[in-house]
C-alpha cells in the first residue's frame, strides 16, 4: 500500500511539473481539476453520473459474466457444442466494440437497454473463452468420484465444479472490468444524455480539459478501489491452493 501512495505521488508531481510546462488550457494543474471536481460534487452532477455509469458497469458485466460462464462451461465440456460456438467466438473477438455499439443503437434504439446489451456483447466472447479453458482443464478424477457417490448436481456445483473454476472466474473478472467500464465510456459518448461519458463528450466538445478530468479521475478511482479491495482478495482467496512460486 505504501508503494502505491508513493506511486501516485510521483504521478501527481510529474503532472503538476508537466502542467507548468504546458499550456494550463491544455493541461491543467491538479488544484484547478480539483477545483472543477469540487464544483460539480456540490451540484449534485458529479455523483450523479458517476452512480449512473457505475449502474450500468455492474449490470452489464454481470451479464456477461453470467452468461460467459454458461457459455464456457457448456462448450469445455462438450466437444460438439464448442465446434458450434467456435465461430460465433471468433467472430465476436474480432468485431470492433464501435460496430457492435452502432449497431445496437441503431436496432434497439438510443436506449439503456441497447447500452448495456452492446457492452455485454463485448465482453461475452472474452469471458467464454477463459471460462472455456478452465472446464476443458477440469480433473475426471473428481468427476468419476462425484458420479461414484451419486452427487446430485448442486452439490456437484458447489464442491466439485466450482472450486477448479474459481481461479478463471477470477481472471475473467479481472480482465472482464478493464474491459467493461471503458466501453461504457464510449457507449455512453455516443449515444446516452447522461453519465461519465457523456459528460467526457460535452467537455471534448468546448475544450474543457479541466472539467473533462474531474469527470474522468473519479471514475478511474472507483474502478481501482473495486481491483484493490474486491477482485484482487478475491483472486488471491480462490488461489492459495496454488504453490508460491519463488
Amino acid at each position: 500500500m505504501l508503494l502505491r501512495i508513493l506511486s501516485l505521488l510521483l504521478l501527481i508531481a510529474i503532472w503538476q511539473v508537466a502542467s507548468m510546462l504546458a499550456a494550463s488550457r491544455l493541461l491543467p494543474e491538479p488544484l484547478a481539476v480539483v477545483d472543477v471536481m469540487l464544483r460539480e460534487a456540490r451540484s449534485g452532477a458529479l455523483f450523479f453520473n458517476l452512480g449512473v455509469t457505475l449502474a450500468r458497469v455492474v449490470i452489464s458485466f454481470g451479464l456477461a459474466m453470467f452468461f460467459g460462464t454458461l457459455f464456457g462451461v457448456l462448450m469445455g465440456r462438450s466437444v460438439t457444442l464448442d465446434r458450434l460456438g467456435d465461430p460465433w467466438l471468433v467472430v465476436l473477438l474480432n468485431l470492433p466494440a464501435l460496430v457492435i455499439i452502432v449497431l445496437a443503437y441503431i436496432w434497439i434504439g438510443l436506449t439503456d437497454t441497447a447500452a448495456i446489451l452492446a457492452v455485454a456483447l463485448n465482453k461475452l466472447p472474452n469471458a467464454t473463452v477463459t471460462i472455456r479453458e478452465g472446464a476443458r482443464s477440469l480433473d475426471a478424477g473428481l468427476e468419476e468420484m462425484a458420479t461414484v457417490f451419486a452427487m446430485p448436481w448442486q452439490t456437484r456445483l458447489r464442491h466439485v465444479l466450482l472450486p477448479q473454476l474459481a481461479p478463471y472466474v477470477a481472471a475473467a473478472t479481472r480482465s472482464g472490468l478493464s474491459i467493461v467500464w471503458k466501453i461504457v465510456l464510449v457507449v455512453e459518448l455516443l449515444g446516452r444524455s447522461n453519465g461519465v461519458g457523456f459528460e467526457i463528450g460535452t467537455a471534448f466538445q468546448v475544450f474543457d480539459v479541466a472539467l473533462l478530468l474531474a469527470y474522468a479521475l473519479p471514475f478511474v478511482g472507483i474502478m481501482l478501489a473495486i481491483e484493490t479491495f474486491l477482485v484482487q482478495p478475491f483472486e488471491q482467496h480462490v488461489s492459495r491452493w496454488r504453490p508460491k512460486t519463488a
